[in-house]
């Protein structure tokens, strides 16, 4: 995962909610051991839905505006958004099959 698809607390808007199409976001830290076992899921997400789907990351440390303001108490925490709203959320280290399923709804 590129630092390009790093998100921050200044860039949530423009990237995430002003977005086009869904977006994809994985609340994460780098202490949390579950973000570092669903970060090559999203990552594979990533690949498979690339001209459907933005997959953007947002480290919780370092952005907490955007993570409180979501109300997010545990990492991982990945959240779809369409439209500019919060449509669907999966929290903790899920298979991918349960992640892909869950976006399938929103194309």
């Amino acid at each position: 995962m590129s630092e390009g698809d790093q998100v921050t607390d200044s860039t949530f808007k423009q990237e995430v909610l002003d977005s086009a199409i869904p977006v994809l976001v994985d609340f994460w830290a780098p202490w949390c051991g579950p973000c570092r076992m669903v970060g090559p899921v999203v990552d594979e997400i990533a690949i498979q839905y690339k001209d459907q789907v933005k997959v953007v990351k947002l480290n919780t440390d370092e952005n907490p505006n955007v993570a409180s303001q979501y109300g997010i108490r545990s990492i991982p925490t990945l959240m779809i958004f369409k439209g500019g709203q919060k449509v669907d959320m999966v929290v903790g280290a899920v298979p991918k099959t349960t992640l892909s399923n869950t976006l399938e709804k929103y194309l």
